[in-house]
């Protein structure tokens, strides 16, 4: 695969934009955090919609499962936020987060608008999109490095992986993304998982291993929700799930690794990783 120069170009200045809004979300403090979450959340389930719909063309021709899918998103970021910073709303936390799945399965199920594979597939972004973000705003919460030092393990595992499968990369990884090569995704993935050895070397936060662990979480876990990503465009046979950023596609092209990664990343700092002071702001 050999580096093509105009796309490089202009997935870097898109990818300067990119994250200079992500950075700027993530370090001013938590409220531009829970905006960017919930910035987030609304453009990659849109993304989500719009794929599901041109796999299924009969599915959604009522908007109101996306619109309170959304809101309900909304809802469950709101309870994260103020079960942390408030503490009045860590009773309803739980509940919500499992009576919205089921209602909306019944509502479907008994809907004569709405089939129950609308339900399923609702369900599913559910799982894929809300879950994630949720995940991601908690942790920010808790800690500022954590969400930092994944999104920015992400970023890594992607540069390097499209830098090396470009110069030696010949071995496609997956036919679901032929651009991919085993050279690109094995050299990605250990350079990543270097950095972050170095990086928790010095770091003030937290041990070497638990970087290395995270590292490990970004490359494997995020590779395989590019993967799934790339499944879903193929399925709904189109290119990008959007058009929001050049060269990258839609949000959800951009954020489909991050939303499987988190997940694997909080269950690591939830039972392995000891708690230290970290500030948050």
């Amino acid at each position: 695969m050999a580096l093509n120069l105009p796309t490089f170009y202009k997935r870097t200045g898109s990818a300067i934009v990119f994250s200079i809004v992500m950075l700027g979300g993530m370090l001013w403090n938590v409220y531009a955090f829970f905006v960017l979450a919930a910035s987030i959340q609304i453009l990659c389930l849109r993304d989500y919609f719009r794929l599901v719909k041109k796999i299924d063309k009969e599915t959604y021709r009522h908007k109101w499962l996306p619109v309170i899918t959304q809101a309900a998103g909304l809802l469950l970021l709101l309870l994260v936020f103020m079960s942390y910073n408030f503490g009045w709303a860590t009773a309803a936390y739980w509940p919500a987060l499992l009576c919205v799945p089921t209602l909306i399965i019944l509502a479907t199920a008994l809907s004569k608008k709405n089939s129950f594979m609308e339900g399923v597939q609702t369900l599913g972004g559910m799982l894929y999109i809300l879950l994630p973000v949720s995940l991601l705003l908690y942790m920010r919460m808790t800690s500022l490095a954590i969400p930092l030092g994944l999104v920015l393990m992400i970023w890594v595992n992607d540069t390097m992986a499209y830098l090396v499968g470009s110069f030696i990369g010949k071995r496609p990884f997956s036919p679901i993304s032929p651009n991919k090569t085993w050279e690109g995704t094995a050299g990605g993935a250990l350079l990543t998982i270097g950095a972050a050895a170095l990086w928790g070397h010095y770091a003030p936060w937290y041990h070497m291993m638990d970087w290395m662990a995270l590292a490990f979480c970004a490359a494997v876990a995020g590779t395989a929700g590019d993967l799934l990503e790339s499944k879903l465009k193929r399925i709904a046979k189109v290119k990008d799930s959007g058009t929001l950023m050049p060269g990258h596609g839609g949000a959800l092209d951009r954020f489909d690794s991050l939303l499987v990664a988190a997940p694997f990343a909080f269950v690591y700092v939830y039972f392995f990783m000891a708690p230290v002071e970290v500030v948050v702001w």
